[in-house]
């Protein structure tokens, strides 16, 4: 026999997918794909994706590994719909996050031993350490399958994106929207800088603590007067004030009460205590009610003078009176009466500010105290003063002292004063640093701003022209921020970063420079490099003053909010293209970056350029444990990444990660052991992977050449004498197939292939995952299944052909549409497919298939449909009543609107095959099988109509409800939505009765067994138990076989009755009923309890 040709790799069932993704990573890495992908694309149709720059000297994490999946996927989609993507990589190389790092490493902490060792030592050791784990990123990033140009990258460090830097402070200033003031801002002690107060609200920046809170007594200097206060008596009146932060206290020079709150007096002991009626009631342990209350109007307590609790500022200007808070203090904790201190709180800043009140800040870079709080006796005060004959002062010094350590010896100061009341422990949110993950504190700083409150409305209006992805992002978490978005801190005192472009004299002049031109020009001098010590050295006397620069350099996110023109050295080289290609069409990061790197950019993009940053943007949700807890390396709560690599493979960990809602901004909980990336395998990636390996297996058994149903054009047709599925058709026809089942699959192909362009388009990546599996499961339970025969059958016909050529052609279609999703996976596929065509060409140098030329066949679709959720049920009937699908039986009638559309012979034998029933009926009279069952949703109505729900009740209990057209339901008058109810289909008679998936359709199943069925049922348990033997003996699915049977009277009774099914499904040329010793194989079973034994031997 001549040996048939083979068009087809020979392929494994159960591959290695990690060691097949190594390969492909070889076969790209050899062949230069990437390159390709993107020289193969003018110049003229640009897709701008903006790559947010990670910190250089940070290992790669989940966060990352998602964000790059998403990337890649957006650019290979985007590149296969013939556009030019360049993937620039960027490395964020100032700020904290690398001299912290270099502290580490060198033994040095702080601003002075920092000095001391030496800046330009310093600084070179940032530069040097900073990029330390490139090699691990790019072994990272590229073994996840993401293409993107690491030599060509971009690094905020760099001189010419340092210039550009520079450049945008100037136009800033320029503008009117920079300046300097001297403000409360968070402040990291540890690392001794500001931090804005959006780095405040990135997630993982607040933590649970317990602090000491302590009410506080405070002296009026003079009786208050009004009516029936004291009864004439000269009462001392002390206000009580409530904090969480006693290190505070040695700074008051003021307190604050509100206008809009009740104050009333409680007399003791000759002293008269102020405070909410609330805070009174829980001090003193008093019930007043209101006929009792002394009341003491605010407005008779405004400007009044008290007694300093401490001495340290007893002499400060204007200090030591009662302001008007009223704009910022409400009911709650606390007595109503707020202690200020100016130089610790934005508030009291402000308030204390335009009371004419200048701040104090005795608290160095470290975090603790300086002189200006040393020994100084306190008078003793409050209730020790009325108390005590001889009262003696106490002497309290802090100085050198951490503030988080002063507050134990200042409660116990104010103690032995009495000055304290009462200490409670106080469990609350509180900032923490998001680098050393220490306690922030506030405190007064000088530091350069960007004026945002003078644009932020612009800001609100320009992000309405943002595609938002999940939407509500844009009026909500994005654009409430910026309805209330602060000034902007832009400058810190550190080291290594890109220098605030700021020359001051000694009477305090300023210039500002915005280029490396401007430098030289005015200095005189080639500037090799900007950083510090380097820039510093800059100086120039003129007219008897010396131009020195600021010291303070830029916070790194004004740097990555600069990325979009900074990375090509904006407006210095570049221009036109800068002008012409900005915004960028997508970017994507983690929904913390709202209020970090997304914000920057719309804030430096609004003032620079009154434009948006970005078109289109996917803030993505956080990945957690399987507890929903962060993930951890020192709980190790999570499975290593390469692990899970080197296990079931990249295309498994990016499909398990974008096809989740952690893609519209939900969380994704990862397993610890993995388990739920193997789902994927099993779930996702094995299906293709069987079709394409079941396709292989039989199209090399019986030497066809298959043909994309697509890719047949008028010259090849005129080649080939036209031959399209085996047989002639006209020139140009695509997809010329009547098989019922070509002919839907085709269109369940262009339906698939449509909803992943358009999901793909928008941004929505679980969709498109979710509609590749969707069809995969109709391809392998369904179409294959049901066509197993076509491809099995011995004659090479028009129909086996049109079986190939329809197979392949969705393979091959949907490697390309789903490319970008599965990259690995789909390559191998796709090279196993088109090898003897385009030699080792890449999937991903392919377009996005057409699928225009297909059929819509919506009718056909939506009847195979149906037919499909009508055998699901009637084989879940079976199940339910424990008959196996094997055993035959009498009736299926399927209940459905158009349920008649169905009564026609291809869907009557697929149903009847299918179900194994020897008779389909329909009916159309849904009502006479089954009612409709109203569950409502009463948690989501109840919150819409509250007031309705008495009546809503109990009429859906007595079934007092109907349903409206579109699927609608109204009860008690009331037109409920969608997720508010749910309508099931319950049959009348359960028995043998199943609701469709849609809840408006059911089958019934006739449960009855006759004996002819029984015999039928035997024959094909008999064809399982011989198929399974075939395969046990290693014969190959076509070869032909001589088959003896020995068994008992019923099962031979069987046998005999369906000896022509038998053989045919066994490939057997004819039965002997009676064993010899002629079979090479003999097997022995049990059927139906009674034993069986075949023997068989394959034919020459």
């Amino acid at each position: 026999m001549k040996e048939k040709n083979k068009y087809y790799p020979d392929v494994s069932s159960s591959p290695n997918f990690p060691e097949m993704e190594k390969r492909v990573l070889e076969f790209w890495k050899k062949d230069g794909t990437f390159k390709k992908s993107i020289d193969q694309r003018g110049s003229k149709n640009e897709y701008v994706f903006y790559d947010g720059p990670p910190f250089a000297n940070g290992l790669p994490h989940y966060g990352h590994l998602l964000t790059s999946c998403v990337k890649d996927i957006d650019a290979r989609y985007r590149t296969m719909k013939g556009q030019r993507v360049e993937r620039r990589f960027g490395w964020d190389c100032h700020g904290l996050p690398a001299e912290m790092e270099s502290e580490k490493e060198l033994g040095v902490s702080g601003r002075k031993a920092i000095e001391d060792f030496g800046i330009e030592k310093f600084n070179k050791h940032c530069r040097e350490s900073v990029m330390k784990y490139t090699n691990v990123w790019q072994d990272y990033i590229g073994r996840a399958g993401r293409w993107v140009d690491f030599e060509n990258d971009y690094k905020t460090m760099d001189k010419d994106y340092m210039e550009s830097v520079l450049w945008a402070f100037k136009q800033l200033y320029d503008k009117g929207l920079i300046y300097e003031s001297h403000r409360v801002m968070p402040y990291s002690w540890a690392a001794q800088t500001p931090l804005s107060n959006f780095e405040t609200r990135m997630d993982d920046a607040y933590r649970e603590v317990e602090d000491k809170a302590i009410y506080v007594l405070f002296n009026m200097k003079e009786r208050p007067e009004w009516n029936g206060l004291g009864s004439g008596k000269a009462y001392q009146h002390i206000l009580i004030a409530w904090t969480t932060t006693p290190w505070t206290l040695p700074s008051n020079l003021a307190l604050a009460i509100s206008r809009n709150l009740e104050y009333m007096v409680h007399y003791e002991n000759d002293v008269g205590y102020i405070g909410t009626v609330s805070a009174i009631n829980k001090l003193f342990g008093t019930e007043y009610s209101q006929e009792d209350i002394i009341d003491v109007p605010p407005g008779i307590l405004i400007g009044k003078e008290y007694e300093p609790l401490f001495p340290y500022f007893k002499d400060h200007k204007n200090a030591f009176r009662i302001l008007d808070g009223s704009d910022f203090i409400e009911e709650g904790s606390g007595t109503g009466i707020v202690h200020m201190a100016p130089g610790f709180g934005e508030d009291d800043q402000r308030v204390c500010e335009k009371a004419g009140i200048e701040l104090v800040c005795p608290v160095d870079e470290a975090g603790r105290f300086t002189s200006e709080v040393s020994g100084v006796r306190s008078q003793v005060s409050g209730k020790e003063k009325s108390e005590t004959k001889n009262p003696k002062p106490e002497t309290l010094n802090l100085e050198g002292m951490h503030v988080f350590d002063a507050n134990v010896p200042i409660i116990k100061h104010l103690k032995n004063i009495g000055a304290w009341i009462k200490t409670e422990q106080y469990k609350h949110s509180y900032p923490h640093c998001w680098r050393t993950d220490t306690p922030l504190i506030y405190k007064a700083v000088p530091s350069w701003y960007v004026e945002v409150t003078k644009f932020k409305d612009r800001m609100v209006e320009l992000n309405k022209g943002i595609n938002w992805i999940p939407e509500h992002i844009r009026d909500g978490q994005f654009g409430k921020w910026l309805e209330n978005a602060r000034d902007w801190s832009i400058s810190r005192n550190r080291f290594w970063g890109t220098p605030i472009p700021v020359w001051r004299t000694e009477s305090g002049k300023i210039k500002v420079f915005g280029s490396i031109k401007e430098l030289e020009d005015f200095f005189g001098v080639e500037v090799k490099d900007l950083h510090r010590p380097f820039i510093d050295e800059l100086t120039k006397k003129e007219g008897g003053e010396t131009w020195k620069r600021v010291t303070d350099v830029f916070d790194c996110w004004f740097e990555s909010g600069a990325m979009p023109f900074a990375q090509v050295h904006y407006p210095f080289e570049n221009k036109d293209w800068f002008d012409t290609h900005f915004p960028a069409d997508f970017i994507v990061e983690y929904i913390g970056q709202t209020r970090g790197w997304f914000y920057t950019l719309v804030v430096l993009a609004t003032a620079l350029f009154d434009k948006i940053p970005f078109k289109n943007c996917i803030c993505h949700g956080i990945i957690l444990d399987e507890n929903g807890k962060k993930l951890s390396k020192r709980l190790r709560n999570y499975p290593d990444p390469n692990d899970m690599f080197n296990t079931y493979g990249a295309d498994a960990m990016r499909w398990r990660m974008v096809k989740e809602p952690v893609m519209h901004g939900g969380n994704l909980l990862i397993s610890k052991d993995g388990s739920d990336i193997r789902d994927v395998v099993r779930l996702s990636i094995k299906p293709i992977w069987n079709a394409y390996s079941f396709f292989t297996l039989y199209a090399n058994a019986d030497g066809i050449k298959a043909y994309n149903l697509l890719e047949i054009n008028d010259e090849e047709d005129s080649a080939t004498g036209g031959i399209c599925c085996g047989g002639a058709h006209a020139p140009g026809e695509h997809g010329k197939t009547e098989n019922v089942m070509d002919r839907y699959i085709l269109a369940k192909l262009k339906s698939a292939v449509k909803q992943i362009d358009e999901s793909l388009d928008k941004y929505l990546m679980p969709e498109a995952c979710a509609a590749f599996d969707s069809f995969f499961e109709v391809l392998n339970n369904w179409y294959i299944r049901r066509n197993k025969e076509r491809f099995w059958k011995s004659e090479h016909d028009d129909d086996k052909q049109a079986a190939y050529d329809t197979l392949y052609t969705v393979l091959e279609t949907m490697c390309r549409a789903a490319a970008p999703l599965l990259p690995f996976t789909l390559e191998e596929i796709f090279k196993g497919l088109e090898a003897r065509d385009l030699g080792l060409e890449s999937l991903h140098l392919q377009n996005f298939p057409d699928v225009s030329a297909l059929k819509d066949e919506k009718e056909l679709i939506a009847g195979m449909d149906l037919v499909r959720d009508a055998c699901n049920a009637a084989l879940a009937v079976r199940g339910k009543e424990n008959i196996r699908v094997r055993q035959p039986l009498g009736k299926l009638t399927i209940v459905a609107d158009g349920a008649n559309d169905l009564n026609n012979k291809e869907y009557i034998a697929l149903i009847q095959d299918e179900v194994n029933v020897k008779e389909v009926v329909f009916s159309d009279d849904v009502k006479s099988f089954a009612n409709h069952q109203l569950k409502i949703n009463f948690p989501i109505l109840g919150k819409r109509l509250p007031e309705k729900m008495k009546q809503i009740i109990p009429a859906s209990k007595k079934g007092e409800w109907k349903q409206v057209s579109g699927g609608g339901c109204q009860v008690a008058g009331e037109l409920l939505l969608p997720e508010e109810f749910e309508l099931t289909l319950v049959p009348k008679n359960p028995k043998g009765a199943q609701a469709l998936s849609t809840n408006d359709a059911l089958v019934v199943l006739d449960l009855t067994l006759t004996e002819e069925l029984k015999k039928e049922g035997l024959a094909r348990d008999l064809v399982r138990m011989i198929q399974e033997a075939r395969k046990n003996a290693g014969l190959h699915v076509s070869d032909r076989i001589e088959l003896a049977l020995e068994a008992d009277e019923l099962i031979r009774q069987a046998a005999e009755v369906n000896e022509d099914y038998i053989k045919e499904q066994t490939l057997a040329d004819a039965i002997e009923f009676g064993l010899g010793n002629k079979h090479n194989h003999s097997v022995e079973n049990n059927i139906e309890g009674k034993k069986v034994v075949i023997g068989f031997s394959k034919v020459a």
